[in-house]
């Protein structure tokens, strides 16, 4: 499980505002202006679908800061495919705003768009798209070629990305002759080969066998350590949105039901639509220490020192030796407070939902 980072809460790279997606005769009735915003986003969905239309993105909201991993997760049919598609408008929305540097992407001509997504946005799906007769490398230097790159820098920068996601060996090899994992690392090199300042995947390990699967998301990650790109990445699995989320949103019928830090969705579940997912969580492999640090008003001479970032998981024997706990201190070497064996206890009391009447009453 990694140490999340903390993006700027400052520096907004990809904003949406209000988006709705419809499908049917006339989409556009239900809106004035191309303004997404409504009163009541259930209620007026509802009265779309009354009218004989597909409601596939209701009133959705969120944005991405710079360098941050934004997960987007639901079930088959929650839009999350949808709304990523909007994002880059290879599916237009009906209504609402999406901001990319402060550009609203609505706005721009197919032309200016184009040239947005040759430049400015990687993207990787779940089926890989390779092209069959091309090698590796020309694969990879392929939407290089397509912006007009000259040959020796296209295949200079098709190297530099060939490294980066382990692929050295392999320039001359076809698709044909790779694995499924390393299909899906040309897929995701040719991607980056136009050095994207956002990066859109769609459920791009869920075709691979689990072991494979858990290989490409540790090489995600450590292309993301190295590279620090604005991030948007769906999935249905919650295991994999924990293992690489700053922030994630879980998608129901089309609409947002509650976005924040993988701790907050598991400690705080809004409802029990998101309850469900993080059921089977292991918390205690999930708490970090600064997620549940408290307040101390005495001194901390002679107690142990950990970071903020440190599993909790790691400290339950020593918290169970340690009435007093243990001081956490900031990334600045600042005393934040303490973690007490008695406050792990209480942070897990307060993200659980067991009746304590029905649980007497059980079989």
């Amino acid at each position: 499980m990694r140490a999340h980072q903390n993006p700027s809460k400052n520096t907004i790279k990809l904003s949406c505002k209000n988006i709705w997606k419809v499908y049917g005769d006339d989409p556009d009735q239900f809106f004035t202006s191309g303004n997404g915003a409504v009163a009541n986003a259930h209620a007026h969905a509802d009265q779309i679908t009354k009218d004989n239309h597909i409601v596939a993105n209701a009133d959705v909201s969120f944005d991405v800061h710079v360098g941050e991993i934004f997960v987007i997760m639901g079930l088959s049919g929650s839009g999350k495919s949808t709304i990523v598609r909007c994002l880059s408008r290879l599916v237009e929305p009906t209504a609402g705003e999406v901001m990319l540097d402060g550009e609203d992407l609505l706005r721009k001509t197919e032309s200016e768009l184009i040239e947005i997504r040759r430049h400015k946005m990687g993207m990787v799906f779940q089926s890989f798209g390779l092209l069959p007769h091309l090698n590796v490398i020309d694969n990879i230097a392929f939407p290089l070629k397509l912006q007009g790159v000259a040959e020796n820098e296209r295949y200079a920068q098709a190297e530099r990305v060939i490294e980066l996601v382990g692929l050295q060996g392999r320039e001359n090899n076809f698709p044909k002759e790779l694995s499924g994992g390393q299909q899906q690392r040309v897929g995701i090199a040719r991607s980056l080969a136009v050095e994207p300042d956002v990066w859109f995947l769609d459920e791009p390990f869920s075709a691979l066998d689990p072991l494979i699967r858990k290989q490409m998301q540790d090489e995600f990650l450590r292309i993301q350590s190295v590279l620090h790109k604005s991030i948007v990445f769906i999935t249905h699995d919650f295991h994999e949105a924990l293992r690489i989320a700053d922030r994630m949103a879980i998608m129901r019928d089309g609409g947002i039901v509650q976005i924040g830090r993988p701790v907050d969705l598991i400690m705080r579940p809004v409802d029990d639509y998101v309850r469900e997912f993080t059921r089977d969580v292991p918390w205690e492999s999930i708490l970090r220490a600064a997620d549940i640090v408290e307040s101390h008003q005495g001194s901390v001479s002679g107690m142990k020192k950990i970071s903020g970032d440190t599993l909790i998981e790691s400290l339950l024997p020593y918290l169970a030796e340690h009435e007093s706990g243990v001081a956490v201190e900031d990334e600045n070497g600042a005393i934040m407070g303490v973690v007490t064996a008695r406050g792990v206890v209480a942070a897990l009391a307060a993200g659980c939902d067991v009746d304590i009447a029905d649980a007497d009453t059980a079989d």
